[in-house]
């Protein structure tokens, strides 16, 4: 429990489990409470919980992690210490989200997502990209000709590993979220190659 945030865990260890578990949504629309299901190698919330760490390792189950989407108690994003953030993220989220760092490509939750819906940072939970502009660069992270606008995204100069790149950061929480290349498709020509781990989806 952090503030007003929380997370709840309902496991399941079989597919009739989980379709019985996909009825459940509709109950807490409601609220301004989220619901999702994610299988046991792509786990997300905003709470570090024994559940998400266990999920993460090991394949026996579904997890369904129902988080609670009013953050308006956080006044300052870039305020939060390391140990806060490590609080509200799994480790992998807030290594890379909060690291700098890179999931490996094709192992991302959503690289290869064709639903429609609205990408949003890990961190704060900014609208951040939608599926408008995603599109399949091959490269097996998730890709975007455009955010949803430019002020909510910010760029920087990262010469980290011997390349010269353009680094891409939430603009309300400083999240980093990947980088943007100049090969996309127009009618911008920019690839914003993003982490998975950066983002959360909210399907339309």
């Amino acid at each position: 429990m952090l503030g007003s945030a929380f997370v709840s865990s309902v496991l399941y260890h079989a597919h009739p489990q989980l379709g019985i578990q996909r009825s459940f949504p509709s109950l807490f629309q409601r609220g301004n409470i989220r619901t999702r299901v994610d299988s046991p190698w792509g786990v997300r919330s905003r709470g570090r919980s024994l559940a998400s760490r266990f999920f993460e390792s090991e394949n026996r189950a579904f997890c369904s992690m129902m988080s609670q989407g009013n953050t308006s108690e956080v006044k300052d994003w870039r305020g939060l210490t390391e140990e806060e953030w490590k609080a509200r993220l799994t480790p992998k989220q807030f290594e890379v989200a909060r690291k700098g760092g890179t999931e490996r490509p094709f192992t991302g939750e959503y690289w290869d997502n064709k639903k429609p819906g609205v990408y949003r940072c890990v961190c704060c939970g900014t609208p951040l990209f939608s599926s408008e502009t995603k599109f399949d660069s091959g490269t097996g992270w998730p890709s975007y000709w455009a955010p949803l606008s430019k002020d909510v995204v910010q760029e920087r100069l990262d010469l980290s590993h011997g390349m010269m790149r353009t680094e891409v950061l939430c603009a309300t929480c400083d999240a980093h979220l990947g980088h943007v290349f100049p090969d996309g498709p127009m009618p911008t020509g920019k690839r914003y190659c993003m982490n998975s781990y950066s983002l959360t989806f909210e399907p339309k």
